[in-house]
Order: C-alpha cells, then sequence, then structure tokens
C-alpha cells in the first residue's frame, strides 16, 4: 500500500503569530508519526523558521523557478531553497497557471530543473468546470500528464508526486464525487504506465486537492488510487488539518 501523503498548502496565508501558533500545533501532532507522511507549504518568509522547528515534517516551497538566479524580481530557485536545506516544492498549482499564466511549457521546465537539482516535487494537474461540463475531463488531464512529464527520466521521476486538483473545487466548497476522483486516478496512472511502465505507475502517489475537508476526507482516502491530499483551506486551521491526518492513519 502506498503511504499517505497528508500536505498543506498555505497559500498567501498567515501573519507570523498565527503561522507560529499552527506550526507548533502540527509538530508536537507530528513529533513521532511515521504510519503517513506530513507536509507543511507555507509562504516563503517562514520557510528556513520552520524548516529549524519541524522534525518529522516535510516542509516545501510553494514554487520554484527554472533559473539558479539573475534578474527575475520575486522568484525563488533551488540553489536559494538548498541553502536552508528545503528539498520539496508544489510546481503548476492551479492558480499559478490560471493568475500567473503559467503553460505546460513552464511547468514541464520547472519540473526538470527541479528534479536536476535534486529536489521533490508535488505538481499539480486538473481540468476546469467548462472542460468538465463538455466531457473533456480525462482527456485534458492525460495531456497534462504527458506534458509534465516529458523528457524525465523514470529515476527523476521518481521524486514526483502528483496532485489531481479540479479547478472548478478549489476554494469553492465543490469536490468531485470519491468516484470521480478515483476514476481520473486511474487515468493518471494509465497514462504514467504507458509513459514508464506498470510498476512505476502502481508505486506513484497522487493526491486529490479540491476542497478536502474533514467531512469529506474519509470518502476520498479510502478509494485505491487516492494516496492523500493536498489541502488548502482546511490546512489553515490545526483542527481541520488533524482530523484529516487523524482520518488517514486510520486508513493506512
Amino acid at each position: 500500500m502506498r503511504k499517505f501523503f497528508i500536505a498543506g498548502n498555505w497559500k498567501m496565508n498567515k501573519g507570523l503569530e498565527s503561522a507560529m501558533s499552527l506550526s507548533n500545533k502540527i509538530n508536537e501532532y507530528a513529533e513521532n508519526e511515521s504510519k503517513i507522511d506530513i507536509g507543511v507549504f507555507p509562504p516563503y518568509i517562514y520557510l528556513q523558521g520552520m524548516k529549524n522547528t519541524f522534525k518529522n515534517i516535510i516542509i516545501g516551497s510553494q514554487n520554484i523557478f527554472f533559473k539558479q538566479e539573475g534578474a527575475y524580481t520575486g522568484e525563488i530557485s533551488p540553489k536559494m531553497l538548498d541553502s536552508i536545506d528545503v528539498e520539496w516544492t508544489i510546481i503548476g498549482h492551479s492558480e499559478r497557471r490560471n493568475i500567473f499564466n503559467e503553460s505546460e511549457e513552464w511547468v514541464n521546465k520547472k519540473v526538470k530543473f527541479a528534479l536536476n537539482n535534486h529536489m521533490k516535487a508535488i505538481v499539480c494537474i486538473g481540468e476546469k468546470l467548462e472542460e468538465r461540463k463538455k466531457g473533456y475531463t480525462l482527456e485534458k488531464i492525460s495531456m497534462q500528464v504527458k506534458n509534465l512529464f516529458y523528457e524525465i527520466s523514470k529515476e527523476k521521476a521518481k521524486n514526483i508526486t502528483l496532485a489531481y486538483e479540479p479547478i472548478w473545487a478549489i476554494g469553492t466548497g465543490e469536490t468531485a464525487s470519491p468516484e470521480d476522483a478515483d476514476e481520473v486516478h486511474e487515468k493518471i496512472r494509465e497514462v504514467v504506465s504507458n509513459i514508464y511502465d506498470s510498476d512505476f505507475a502502481e508505486k506513484l502517489r497522487i493526491q486529490y486537492g479540491g476542497s478536502v475537508k474533514p467531512h469529506n476526507a474519509e470518502e476520498l482516502l479510502k478509494k485505491d488510487n487516492i494516496d492523500g491530499a493536498l489541502i488548502g483551506g482546511a490546512s489553515l486551521e490545526a483542527d481541520s488539518f488533524l482530523k484529516i491526518c487523524d482520518i488517514a492513519k486510520k486508513l493506512q
């Protein structure tokens, strides 16, 4: 059985005091945790402090650029993250794609650059509401999977975790049914199997990320092809985030 990976994406939230309070609660919870992987992806300014404080939690960046240094205002590089021992990043989140116009090509370049610099990545994919209504979900997801793995060796691809995040469900309170989500995850495995092989696809962890809350987490995580959650809003409060962790531990 693949090990559940429960990750909190804080996005652009939390002042210092509330970030420290939430961090301390998660750190205390996870101190001796081994059944599941727990990750936190805070705003950049908290990365070093949290990395120095957390003992048993994956700490990662919410984004990365495909250059090590230069005149790229507002960006962050693998070299910078390595200097504070951060080895994880999110790539291709729908908000990066939609608000900042990151293309499929850019997502692939970021993935390749991160992996070539010894990083690990949660790479996000997902369809828009109009694509879902037209029945294009599986076609869109298949295309995104092929694009993000383009020219990436199987050995380096082992450092990728995928996150299926239907764009229409993010921040809306809507969520894909467990059956629909599992169908998409199964399709992702099929496409990855064709790119590499069935053994690789079977070992690949695929999170679900679309308004995951304590009330729907169990039914989602019970599905065979769902290996965790990339959590937005519910990761901003210790009670809701840790309840989802409890559910994952129970099912593991």
